[in-house]
């Protein structure tokens, strides 16, 4: 399983969104509070610093 997104759920708790390197699967996991919240906060970062489409 490789981590591929942050999802923020409606009571505000987020989870981190895993694809599966075999098959190709989804799955969602909260965050735990060993998760390293740097690496949470890059992860969450990445669309706006490397959007999925061209700006201009």
């Amino acid at each position: 399983m490789r981590p591929i997104a942050v999802d923020v759920r409606r009571d505000g708790e987020w989870a981190l969104v895993h694809r599966c390197t075999a098959c190709g699967v989804l799955k969602s996991n909260r965050v735990a509070g060993d998760d390293a919240e740097a690496a949470l906060l890059k992860l969450a970062l990445r669309p706006l610093t490397c959007p999925p489409f061209p700006l201009d």
